[in-house]
């Protein structure tokens, strides 16, 4: 039997798929930012639908780049592998100060939506930039860019969605919303594949053509989200005395999520294994696009079915298995890296990250309170993001002095310590406990 599953506290909105049967759908409290009962999609607001597709479309945009940014770096600008590990590293890790404040930032102000179409027009020119990058710093410079955009983004995004659906739901919310963010990054490669088919090495025009489906998310987001000013948090300590307060479970959850992040370094290593013709699969370019296409197809498909799986089973035995599946992906990568391992090792992470990114997304909306949530994302992607500094700059070193099978070993070690430590810090018998809303 399943454990009991928490409640909505008194006032929540609650959603006309959401409702008892026969019960009318109750409107949301004045000024708390949620949207009307929804339309059309079981159990989701009007807001978690639009900000699917916004973030379908900037994927689009974005995985657009992804794939064959490493390559034009390296074979184009003429870079070193050290030099990837630098750019991703240094981007991610420096934009998680973005993150950091912008959640905070959201939950003082009582504001969402301006944090989101600053963070989404930002990382619009930022991509279309890149077309003219002459040198792999001003790639840095560039990507820095798009993902202070991100962090911009991404913790009041995040908040929104958990404001704007019952708490017994949030797995179904983050997993719709990773699906349809997915499936933008499933259709950007393809456009990329196409385009090398039509232009080989032709990555500018790629850069540039990538701006088309950022602004068309930008019209979305002003459209059709409506997120009125919620009641401001009364926060009033430092920015990390309120992290301080935010409990053990959510601490305990920051520490594992960003030891594991030290093994997660960039896909872009990855890619570059799978046109590694000494120690990989010798793909292509084209080739590498669609591999990636196939990893971004079964992360789409799988994350709306895992993020309903969470609300029914609970999170933690889905993370635990993601962090688990990850280290022994990796490992088999660092024994052997032919076409068919490369390809299936696509597939398997695809599932892992269905497992890791809507489950991590909901637990944290399961575990603060909805005043503090913006805050709560913005530690979070702050942790992660430090984190990926360290790893993609070591990830690079190694593959570069040691080779690609030393790397792929490392993280593989690193994500079996992070799963070990989750199964005790974290333990799946003190899942509804833990919840900051739980039933009784």
């Amino acid at each position: 039997m399943d454990p009991p599953r928490p409640t909505a506290p008194a006032g929540a909105p609650v959603s006309g798929a959401a409702a008892l049967p026969g019960a009318p759908a109750r409107s949301p409290e004045p000024g708390s930012g949620a949207p009307p009962a929804p339309r059309g999609v079981p159990g989701l607001p009007r807001n978690v639908v639009a900000l699917g597709f916004v973030s379908l479309l900037t994927d689009v945009s974005t995985e657009m780049i992804v794939p064959v940014l490493p390559l034009f770096v390296v074979g184009v600008l003429g870079a070193s592998m050290a030099s990837v590990g630098v750019i991703e590293g240094v981007a991610e890790s420096t934009a998680a100060l973005m993150r950091l404040g912008s959640g905070w930032l959201s939950d003082r102000s009582g504001r969402r939506k301006p944090f989101l179409f600053f963070g989404y027009g930002i990382s619009a020119v930022a991509k279309a930039a890149l077309a003219v990058a002459l040198s792999w710093p001003t790639v840095l410079a560039l990507r820095f860019g798009d993902r202070v955009g991100k962090g911009l983004r991404n913790p009041p995004r995040d908040a929104l969605i958990a404001d704007s659906v019952e708490p017994r739901f949030l797995g179904r919310a983050f997993g719709f919303h990773r699906g349809l963010d997915t499936l933008g990054a499933a259709i950007g490669p393809l456009v990329a594949f196409a385009m090398l088919r039509a232009f080989p090495g032709g990555f500018r025009r790629i850069f540039l053509l990538s701006v088309v489906p950022a602004a068309l998310s930008l019209v979305v987001l002003a459209v059709f989200v409506r997120a009125k000013r919620h009641e401001a948090a009364r926060l009033t300590a430092p920015l990390f005395a309120e992290a301080r307060a935010m409990g053990g479970p959510f601490h305990r959850f920051l520490l594992v999520a960003g030891l594991f992040s030290l093994a997660n370094s960039s896909t872009a290593f990855l890619l570059l294994l799978a046109a590694d013709r000494s120690h990989g699969a010798g793909f292509t370019s084209a080739q590498v696009a669609l591999v990636y296409l196939l990893y971004n197809l079964v992360y789409a498909l799988l994350s709306w079915p895992v993020g309903e799986l969470s609300d029914r089973i609970g999170r933690r035995s889905i993370l635990l298995g993601a962090y688990l599946l990850f280290a022994a992906l990796y490992a088999l990568l660092a024994w052997r890296a032919g076409a068919a391992f490369v390809i299936g090792g696509f597939v398997v992470l695809g599932l892992h990250s269905a497992m890791l990114e809507a489950s991590q997304r909901s637990m944290l909306g399961d575990l603060v309170e909805p005043a503090r949530r913006g805050t709560a994302y913005g530690l979070y992607y702050a942790v992660v993001g430090v984190a990926l500094l360290p790893a993609s700059i070591i990830a690079g070193a190694l593959w570069d002095r040691l080779g690609p099978r030393s790397m792929f070993a490392v993280d593989a070690a690193i994500a079996l310590l992070a799963g070990l430590l989750f199964a005790v810090l974290l333990p799946s018998r003190r899942e509804y406990s833990d919840r900051h809303v739980h039933a009784g």
